[in-house]
């Protein structure tokens, strides 16, 4: 048992012992599935910190050879399944965390000439009786211990994108290290399965990808892996009943990734807030705020108004089928979001091909990026919400009125001032601190010129709904009264106590009128 060949179930087991472990082993169903097939070739890429070497340790433990998991796995989902015990521990298992090897030369050839020196050192340990034609070639010595001992190789490639992201190489370094992948394992018989793990999807280049066998597994396309992609609603329910702490809070704060349909929580979060009884920007604090400031003042036409929008709280079309899977070759605001997605900081609906801010935590490191300037308009309307909040809650219409047209004016060099959905993220931006005690639910336009936005306390918040009627060209009033024909109280039935209604309007010539009138709901 070496490092890397048959690194055993020591790694797996201290996972497994932490104070809190999310049993996710039945992902093994599906690579055991893709043993020995076509489709024994998976990519899997998600952000940092979503569990990715845990998994990479839950696969080395359970097939390799070098060591005994029975015992291990027994408490698991995945014990009772068909194929546990067909599969278990019966390969020679290569595990590559690449992260070990980038720092070990300046260029890729002398990279990659440490990882085979290293490797090889492993396979002439436990393979020394067997006949090797040349102990410098990786791939041949591999092929020559398959021949002879009759065991394929499953290969775990943990961090594998690592070359592209965390150190400048030059793009021919790029194209080397993904030419070995390829040799390594494209078209060998000897590998039953290659489970590769990262950030990025696979890198592009020229007219084909040099890894073009993998079946992708990403946060634009989760697959039949979406659920193993972090923790799940009934599964972060459990740990908040556990360990005391109220549900609606957490699902406030670290929710929002959606994956086919799936509502999938940010795990490192997650565990953190469970064990310190608190809620904090755990992810994000893992890395410098710095890091998403780079991307979202990229000059693209159209990106600062997406990203204006999406601080607002709503959805903007992405196409990510054009982005390169590298962090430094962008054409457009698509690749710049697409980016995001992979990172984390966006998440992405595969049917809509739309892109929207998860979650508080997440949402708060756009903040954070944008306060230090450029985004000056942005900032005031969010520092002046609480304000604004308060005189919508007096039932001051004039103020309300006021505040609303100072922000659509600032605003206006980012915003299509009379675009029908302009004032709804106005309105957004202006009651941006609503979020921490209301839900807010946006709908799409009824007609030119008006859309609706309802903001509905959380449990445990003794404060009035807010029910917004936006209208163009149209008074008030009149906003006012198609709240009440389209009977929107009855829509948020599940909700009783007081509703401010609040109908908002501005015409051509920027003037904003408000009305506001309170319905008690029983």
């Amino acid at each position: 048992m070496g490092k890397y060949l048959n690194a055993g179930n020591k790694a797996f087991s201290e996972a497994v012992r932490s104070e809190i472990y999310v049993d996710k082993t039945e992902l093994i169903r599906l690579t055991n599935q893709a043993l020995g097939t076509l489709q024994k070739y998976i990519c899997v890429s998600r952000p940092r910190r979503f569990g990715k070497s845990i998994t990479a340790d839950m696969l080395t433990a359970y097939y390799s050879a070098g060591c005994r998991s029975a015992e291990l796995f027994a408490p698991y989902k995945i014990a009772p399944a068909e194929s546990f015990s067909t599969h278990l521990n019966q390969y020679n298992v290569l595990h590559l965390n690449m992260t070990e090897f980038i720092s070990h030369g300046d260029d890729m050839h002398s990279v990659l000439d440490y990882l085979r020196r290293r490797v090889l050192r492993e396979f002439q340990k436990a393979f020394g009786d067997v006949d090797c034609f040349d102990w410098n070639d990786l791939t041949a010595v591999i092929s020559d211990v398959y021949e002879e001992k009759n065991v394929p190789f499953v290969f775990i490639i943990d961090e594998w994108d690592c070359v592209l992201r965390m150190r400048k190489f030059r793009p021919e370094d790029q194209v080397i290290y993904l030419d070995f992948l390829r040799n390594l394992l494209k078209d060998q018989s000897y590998v039953a399965l290659a489970y590769m793990t990262g950030i990025l999807p696979i890198k592009k280049y020229g007219e084909h990808s040099a890894l073009n066998m993998f079946t992708e597994v990403s946060m634009t396309n989760p697959r039949e892996y979406a659920a193993f992609t972090g923790f799940t609603e009934p599964e972060v329910r459990a740990l908040c009943e556990q360990y005391h702490m109220p549900f609606e809070e957490t699902k406030r704060w670290y929710d929002g990734y959606s994956l086919k349909g799936i509502e999938i929580y940010n795990p490192r979060s997650v565990v953190m807030s469970m064990t310190g009884h608190d809620y904090d920007n755990y992810w994000t604090h893992t890395e410098t705020y710095e890091a998403l400031k780079v991307y979202i003042e990229m000059n693209f036409d159209g990106l600062r108004e997406k990203i204006t929008r999406m601080i607002a709280g709503e959805r903007v079309p992405v196409n990510p089928g054009k982005f390169q899977n590298d962090m430094t070759t962008f054409r457009s605001a698509d690749d710049v979001l697409t980016l995001l997605i992979h990172l984390g900081y966006l998440t992405f609906d595969f049917d809509t091909k739309t892109a929207w801010i998860p979650n508080s935590e997440v949402q708060q490191e756009f903040i954070n990026s944008i306060e230090d300037g450029g985004w000056e308009e942005i900032m005031h309307a969010i520092r002046s919400s609480d304000a604004l909040i308060q005189a919508a809650l007096d039932g001051d219409a004039e103020a309300v009125a006021e505040g609303i047209a100072h922000s659509h004016e600032e605003n206006a060099s980012i915003l299509k001032y009379n675009d029908e959905n302009t004032l709804a993220c106005v309105i957004s931006l202006a009651f941006y601190t609503a979020r921490k005690k209301y839900i807010m639910h946006r709908e799409l336009p009824t007609g030119k010129g008006f859309a609706d936005i309802v903001y509905i306390p959380r449990k445990n918040v003794d404060t009035p709904a807010l029910l917004i009627e936006l209208k163009h060209n149209k008074t008030a009033d009149t906003a006012l009264t198609q709240i009440i024909e389209k009977r929107y109280p009855a829509k948020i039935a599940e909700y009783t106590g007081d509703i401010l209604l609040v109908g908002i309007s501005y015409d051509d010539d920027k003037g904003h009128q408000c009305v506001i009138e309170k319905l008690h709901l029983s």
